[in-house]
């Protein structure tokens, strides 16, 4: 049994640690979270707290594509992380590098065409509405001074 434990295992252009559980492991990588993890473990008949360092090759290689494809598994769209794409339309799941591209895409597109949205990104500010009174600041605190001397 020891002989076939793998310290590391790689999914997905990522090398996980062997001693985390599956749902553990997925999560690091970037795109994937705790609900669709879990999701992808109960549609491949995986024990979710076995260790991914035991996991046979041929379900890592299944873990593999589910990853990169989980709409041929019959996830629903609400756990997908691309949903309704700007340019296309289409319901899609991104990963690693290919989702930090096109988030970036994203925020400069916004900035390009000076949206509320982009505009408080170039400014560093809250996107969504939040109050900014007394969160959200750089540098020093705002209160009522007190005299010195």
């Amino acid at each position: 049994m020891e002989e076939d434990f793998k310290h590391m295992v790689r999914i997905a252009r990522k090398d996980v640690d062997g001693n985390k559980t599956i749902v553990n492991a997925i999560t690091d990588i970037k795109g994937v979270g705790k609900a669709l993890s879990g999701a992808l473990c109960t549609t491949l008949d995986l024990d979710p707290n076995q260790k991914i360092g035991y996991l046979p090759d041929e379900d890592v290689q299944r873990l593999e594509e589910a990853v990169k494809n989980p709409q041929k598994l019959n996830i629903p769209q609400w756990m997908l992380n691309r949903r309704n794409d700007y340019e296309t339309g289409e319901t899609t799941h991104l990963i690693e590098s290919d989702l930090m591209m096109r988030l970036r895409d994203d925020l400069n597109r916004m900035k390009k065409t000076r949206s509320y949205k982009g505009r408080r990104h170039e400014v560093g500010l809250p996107v969504r509405g939040q109050r900014t009174k007394s969160t959200f600041r750089k540098g020093s605190s705002v209160g009522v001074s007190r005299r010195r001397g």
